[in-house]
């Protein structure tokens, strides 16, 4: 049954979409708001849900030789995960606008986008407009954290 990368994978995220929808469900309901709290983290897991469902019928056309990752990626995947820790780690006490600013400059100067007033650009304008979307017309608070929104 379970005989191809593509259906073990597509299993994982199965239950790992399942326990995200469990958990989402279970948010509490806030009153006087247009889009609850728990929208965003439902639609998210039925999404997930629904693309482990497509992995799982589909074929897995790949040799197994070729599923080794290259030499250095796996060093840079294991930084692009400690930029995640560490952007989940800062989320709440520097705030959404600064730390994901801060993530997509640093993440993006560490997979090698060089120049520097893009990135700048990018990593300002990306948060703020994210921050204001959601304050003003979905009515959520993100984490302000050290600015004062």
């Amino acid at each position: 049954m379970l005989n191809t990368l593509n259906k073990k994978l597509a299993l994982l995220l199965a239950i790992l979409a399942a326990c995200y929808l469990l958990f989402s469900f279970r948010l509490p309901d806030y009153p006087y708001v247009p889009v609850d709290s728990d929208a965003v983290p439902i639609t998210l897991g039925f999404i997930l849900l629904l693309l482990s469902i497509f992995l799982y019928f589909s074929k897995d056309e790949s040799k197994k030789e070729e599923r080794r990752l290259p030499k250095g990626e796996t060093q840079v995947i294991l930084s692009v995960l400690g930029f995640v820790i560490l952007y989940v780690f800062f989320f709440e006490i520097i705030g959404f606008v600064l730390t994901t600013a801060l993530f997509i400059f640093f993440n993006s100067l560490f997979l090698g986008f060089k120049k520097w007033l893009p990135n700048v650009i990018v990593s300002l304008a990306l948060p703020l407009s994210i921050y204001f979307l959601f304050d003003s017309f979905l009515q959520i608070s993100l984490p302000s954290g050290i600015l004062p929104f």
